[in-house]
């Protein structure tokens, strides 16, 4: 893999090509050295560092799984393998265990050749772009290799997962008694998790795309692929429908009549609801630049600062324990609620949404009527430069002809993918034939000065 091997969201590559067992072995040695600190480890109830491992349902997770287990064992770690849980039950397992580092497989939305592996530190959290890093730096490095008693135990520990199931449940506020609940799980990572908290909070629940079978993740399902829910919530008379991505850190929704309601929607309700009750600290939210106009418009009206940052739920994150905030996220359903997960969790942020629902007694699309959501034209310009972007003067000056049309009443968008090898061009506007126009206008000029081809 070319370049920084860390993504917005650890490293990814098709599975055996790009992202081989031979660099999950080493990658897992040299996390072990920087997250572990192996060398000079103290813990009061252990005498070796501590890794909790899951992957989600993609059969490369499988081989990827035995590889990242070896390379810790090896480096002197001990490891427990949970594995099949959304990326969220990893990272509070992490925390709740006060284990030194955690490791998910998982390529979340992507297609099932991907896979990636994202890493967590002590605590539960991301790794901050400086370990990230000091890990890419150490890849290769000789090392020393313990023997005998000094290498690591692996251990199968799957019954944790009940403990992350608990924790959901715990956190919920109110019962979901009376709501009909369409899931879709993507054939992912919440096939069982998702639509059994949602049943034991009380909901009654349709489960679809919930039969994993190793090569059918995110397949025409979940997320990404929202009409198969939002049928099935109209063909149910559901009072919602929860969509999840293959590794269940994010979700959007589906009111009744099928509208998708998405991250920024869901985000406006919760913030709404907190503030009400006194719960959103310093009356603040956080997104990212890719967040629609509409929310920083429908916040200011009601007296909630949105405080914005570079697109990645990692930055939504740091923002948020730098200044204490409790509640921040992306339009793409990753939803951080900061008093009870680490990172963005589907399965909570769907319970917190029901949860409103039930305590409001109203109706998905009622509440997110809150948000007048403006037009938005998003394209993936692949095949081209990424890195070229910046520097590229014909570029720079058709954004500012389309801001110069806008006038203020939208925006203009233009950044490189940091997991894809692509240029993703946004634009807001008053109408969708005029952000469709800009937007396709701006690809073209990507495409021609930018193209590799």
């Amino acid at each position: 893999m070319a370049g920084r091997l860390f993504g917005t969201d650890g490293v990814r590559g098709v599975a055996n090509v790009d992202l081989t067992a031979e660099l999950a072995v080493d990658l897992a040695v040299a996390a072990a050295h920087v997250l572990g600190d192996v060398g000079a480890f103290s813990h009061a109830s252990r005498t070796r560092p501590l890794a909790i491992v899951g992957r989600d349902t993609r059969v490369s997770g499988e081989f990827l799984e035995h590889a990242v287990v070896a390379g810790l064992a090896s480096a002197g770690v001990d490891v427990q393998v949970v594995g099949v849980l959304p990326t969220p039950g990893v990272a509070f397992l992490t925390a709740e265990l006060h284990a030194d580092l955690g490791v998910m497989l998982s390529a979340s939305h992507n297609p099932m050749p991907d896979n990636g592996i994202k890493f967590f530190a002590r605590g539960g959290v991301k790794l901050a772009d400086e370990l990230e890093e000091q890990i890419e730096a150490r890849l290769g490095e000789d090392w020393h290799r313990p023997t005998g008693a000094g290498v690591g135990r692996v251990m199968e520990a799957r019954e944790l997962n009940v403990r992350y199931l608990d924790h959901l449940l715990a956190a919920t506020p109110s019962r979901l008694t009376g709501i009909r609940c369409v899931v879709d799980c993507a054939n992912g990572a919440a096939s069982e998790i998702a639509p059994s908290a949602y049943r034991r909070m009380g909901a009654e629940v349709i489960a679809i795309h919930a039969a994993p079978d190793g090569y059918n993740i995110n397949d025409g399902a979940g997320s990404t692929h929202m009409e198969d829910l939002q049928h099935a919530v109209v063909e149910h008379h559901a009072d919602i429908g929860i969509a999840h991505d293959g590794d269940a850190d994010r979700c959007l929704a589906v009111d009744a009549h099928g509208r998708v309601v998405d991250g920024d929607q869901m985000m406006a309700i919760l913030a709404l609801h907190m503030k009400e009750n006194g719960d959103l600290v310093d009356d603040t939210l956080v997104a990212t630049v890719m967040s629609n106009l509409g929310l920083k418009l429908a916040m200011a009206e009601r007296g909630i600062t949105l405080v914005q940052t570079a697109v990645g739920d990692r930055y939504v994150l740091e923002e948020m324990r730098a200044n204490g905030f409790n509640l921040g996220g992306e339009q793409s359903g990753h939803v951080v609620l900061s008093e009870y997960a680490t990172t963005g969790d589907g399965t909570l942020t769907a319970l917190m949404l029901m949860s409103v629902m039930a305590a409001t007694g109203e109706s998905l699309d009622g509440l997110a009527s809150a948000m007048t959501v403006l037009p938005q034209v998003l394209i993936n310009v692949s095949g081209v430069d990424k890195d070229a972007l910046e520097g590229c003067t014909a570029v720079s000056e058709a954004v500012a002809d389309a801001e110069a049309e806008l006038a203020g009443r939208g925006r203009v968008l233009l950044r490189k993918s940091g997991t894809e090898p692509l240029v993703r061009v946004m634009v807001e506007a008053e109408t969708d034939d005029q952000a469709r126009r800009l937007a396709t206008a701006l690809a073209s000029v990507v495409t021609a000065e930018l193209s590799l081809g």
